[in-house]
């Protein structure tokens, strides 16, 4: 099952005395302030989920698969997630 967007605004509507207008704004609000910690090169934790951690990586030897012809790839920055510890053992109970 894919979790969208919408999926996460009718959830926070259906859970909360809120208009769907106001749960559309929570879950946008979130997600932009989530953006831009990450955009910042910051470290996004929240407890009981798990952390998003923003990591460098250098440049390296690659390979183009169609046409075998090698290349550099540049270095660059990415998203990993750490689950938490309960969110670990919820998962695997």
């Amino acid at each position: 099952m894919t979790l969208t967007k919408a999926d996460l605004v009718q959830k926070v509507y259906e859970e909360h005395d809120l208009t769907k207008y106001q749960a559309s704004e929570v879950v946008e609000t979130f997600l932009s302030i989530s953006k831009i910690c990450l955009e910042n090169g910051e470290n996004l934790l929240i407890s009981g989920f798990g952390k998003f951690n923003v990591k460098q990586k250098n440049s390296r030897r690659g390979r183009n698969p169609q046409t075998g012809q090698d290349l550099i790839l540049d270095a660059r920055k990415v998203v990993t997630f750490k689950p938490s510890g309960l969110l670990r053992d919820k998962i695997n109970n």
